[in-house]
């Protein structure tokens, strides 16, 4: 009987090793996923600088992480001068936008493939609560969205059928 018991005694002594091993490897696992969030570098968002028939420009942040596609501009409290925000559609379609959880008025134009101006409306309001309307769909389709500050379109003379000029900046 002896034997018996320093036989379990020496399993059960395993086990506890065992699972303190798990636990230290998972909390090692847990603090070099921490510290990568801090050391891996931040990419900066893509800016497209896009350019009007009357010369005016503004600098386009694209909307290009799953965030900024579904928030957009919300929570924010403005733009920088000369700023708008880029949404870049997988297809051309009617796509339609919300100012959910905005905080100023904006300018909303829709664009094609060819980066003709097919839809504008001017000072979308902010919304803060459901249920937000929906503006658009454009009257043809279009493959991307601008959205800059309210009065921007008076401002650049931006007009249906307007070509605009794309270039990324570096």
């Amino acid at each position: 009987m002896p034997a018996f018991t320093a036989s379990m005694q020496s399993s059960s002594g395993d086990r506890e090793q065992k699972k303190k091993r798990i636990i230290t490897m998972i909390l090692l696992a847990v603090l070099l996923m921490s510290v990568s969030v801090f050391l891996v570098e931040r990419k900066e968002s893509s800016v497209i600088v896009v350019t009007f028939p009357s010369g005016a420009e503004v600098e386009a942040e694209v909307a290009d992480t799953p965030e900024k596609l579904l928030f957009g501009l919300a929570f924010r409290d403005g733009l920088p001068p000369n700023g708008a925000m880029l949404y870049i559609f997988e297809e051309n379609g009617l796509h339609r936008v919300r100012t959910r959880e905005y905080r100023f008025p904006i300018d909303i134009l829709w664009v094609d493939e060819s980066h003709h101006v097919v839809h504008l409306l001017e000072h979308a309001e902010p919304c803060s609560h459901d249920p937000c309307p929906f503006y658009g769909p454009p009257p043809g389709p279009a493959r991307y969205v601008i959205q800059a500050e309210s009065g921007f379109i008076r401002k650049a003379g931006v007009s249906t059928g307007d070509e605009l000029k794309y270039a990324l900046r570096m």
